[in-house]
């Protein structure tokens, strides 16, 4: 290629190879450290499956004496939206995933091999496409996008594998005079990679997760500077970067593993060494017809990994349960570690499942969900749940912070009984439902007692008034309870009233469920006696009166 042709195919003065290479020299770390990265791009918001990929890069880095960076991939910009790097931000801070360098929320960009935004390095990929352009491994290419379609028409219409190859690779030999004829004529062009592949060949991938696996070569002369900006496609920014930033592993999602002979194809023709891929099976869930398919941004709310943040999940739990999806072992030992912080889990990248897939299962969240509010003091509970509050509902956030002995008191009840705590509350957005009671009295619901006698419910919870006394603990409490139970025909030996069920008006469960919907409004709350000690003697006096 001529020295005039080149100045014409990129006019702007740019670093040269060796400044570029001079300016991110060789990260200098421990032996067997992990540099790996999370690269999204700023398309919206932040899918479970790409925070999936950057928690697992991020606990190689972390557990191997690496570093884990946050680059920006926003080459398409016609697809980018205002506001997202934000998103992506402020989820990784909301889960404890920090990166060691690029962008931050307050800082802008930290880290010695910035710019980590793929926008602001244009200068740097023009060089190094110039470099491919100068010794003849990339050509201008001059088709129009009809023209690239038509080809593809052809092709598909003849049963052949559609792209820009072969004799379908028009630009390909064209001569100097005639890039020249084009340049000046001020045709738009794009830069195309001259591949060296043989599709009919094969390749052996050893893949950090999936093992050896076969694949043909990549001969397609992909697009690696685009026409309209200048900018480059995925595939020549992110070798070009992984290399002068010093990636050791790339994880990502298996529907790249076909692009993988290609990287391999630019990494030996720019003379680098390739980093270790692990593609990771994606994230699925059962569809209605009961089959395995992707988690789908317009089908599942959950794809936005703010779904679980704005519903209130604990970040540990999710955290968890990902840590659960990545290794099977987690499991085993969490019960061996109940208290331990998740982020101290031995992460082994060998073990993480890659047959049919992960599994996404919302029932299996919210068990592990309940294990870990289950393990919180009422205290943590209380400021999680403030926390939330706060930014998805600032009027319950009020009612806490006006009442914060009393809702620690609610979120004291049978909290910390060994394995018996309680687990009725898994994710914050359902604590103002659950608290709801004890600031405003329910309306009383007769039907719920249905077929006791209104005379005996009313004579029960009057009696029971009658003797409460707050400061009896749970065992003087429900001495109490039977008391009144045998007073009016109620069993109090649960094996007498099986015996002859027809022989009482009812059970001591039955006086239980009295006094629990005239309290709370409900047929099952939390311990009653721990329920009436926070209402206090006069609001259960109050709440017993059944009139009518």
């Amino acid at each position: 290629m001529t020295p005039e042709i080149l100045d014409l195919l990129f006019p702007n003065k740019l670093p040269t190879v060796a400044e570029i290479e001079a300016k991110y020299p060789p990260r200098q770390l421990p032996e067997g450290a992990v540099v790996s990265r999370l690269a999204p791009s700023p398309t919206g918001y932040l899918h479970i499956g790409n925070f999936y990929q950057g928690f697992m890069a991020e606990r190689l880095a972390h557990q191997h004496n690496g570093v884990f960076f946050l680059r920006i991939e926003d080459t398409d910009q016609k697809r980018e939206i205002e506001g997202a790097v934000d998103v992506v931000l402020k989820a990784l801070a909301h889960y404890g995933v920090h990166p060691d360098e690029g962008s931050t929320l307050d800082k802008g960009e930290v880290g010695v091999y910035a710019p980590y935004t793929q926008s602001k390095r244009k200068d740097i990929y023009q060089a190094y496409a110039k470099e491919l352009v100068a010794k003849g491994a990339a050509y201008p290419c001059f088709c129009s996008e009809e023209d690239v379609e038509m080809r593809r028409k052809v092709q598909t219409k003849q049963g052949l594998r559609p792209g820009y190859y072969g004799s379908y690779a028009k630009c390909r030999n064209l001569t100097d005079e005639e890039i020249l004829a084009n340049l000046k004529a001020g045709k738009p062009f794009c830069i195309r990679l001259r591949s060296t592949g043989d599709y009919s060949k094969r390749i052996v991938v050893d893949d950090l997760l999936k093992g050896k696996v076969s694949l043909p070569e990549y001969d397609i002369d992909v697009v690696i500077i685009k026409a309209n900006d200048g900018l480059p496609t995925y595939h020549f920014a992110h070798l070009i970067d992984d290399h002068l930033m010093g990636t050791t592993h790339v994880i990502r999602g298996e529907d790249w593993l076909p692009s993988v002979p290609l990287h391999i194809q630019l990494f030996n023709l720019m003379g680098w060494p390739l980093p270790q891929y692990g593609h990771h099976a994606l994230l699925q869930k059962l569809g209605e017809d009961g089959k395995r398919r992707k988690i789908s941004k317009r089908l599942d709310p959950e794809a936005n990994i703010a779904y679980f943040a704005e519903h209130g999940y604990p970040q540990d739990a999710v955290l968890e349960y990902l840590m659960n999806l990545m290794n099977a072992s987690f499991e085993d030992w969490r019960k061996a570690n109940p208290t331990i912080p998740v982020m101290d889990f031995p992460m082994d990248i060998h073990k993480i499942s890659n047959t049919a897939g992960a599994l996404f299962d919302m029932v299996k969240l919210n068990s592990i969900a309940r294990e870990v509010v289950a393990r919180m003091t009422a205290e943590e509970v209380y400021d999680k749940v403030l926390t939330w509050a706060k930014e998805y509902k600032p009027e319950f956030a009020t009612v806490l912070e006006n009442n914060r002995d009393k809702c620690i008191a609610i979120f004291n009840i049978e909290r910390g009984i060994g394995t018996k705590s309680r687990k009725d509350l898994f994710k914050w957005e359902d604590a103002e439902h659950e608290m709801e009671f004890f600031f405003n009295r329910p309306a009383y619901d007769e039907s719920l007692l249905a077929p006791l006698a209104h005379e005996d419910i009313q004579k029960v919870a009057a009696e029971f008034a009658a003797i409460y006394d707050p400061a009896d603990d749970n065992q003087a409490w429900f001495a109490k309870v039977k008391q009144v139970a045998e007073q009016n025909g109620f069993a109090t030996d649960m094996k007498a009233y099986k015996a002859d069920p027809s022989g009482f008006k009812g059970s001591v469960a039955d006086v239980a469920k009295i006094l629990r919907v005239a309290i709370t409004g409900r047929v099952q709350s939390p311990d009653l006696c721990s329920i009436m000690k926070i209402l206090g003697k006069d609001e259960v006096a109050e709440r017993l009166k059944i009139n009518g």
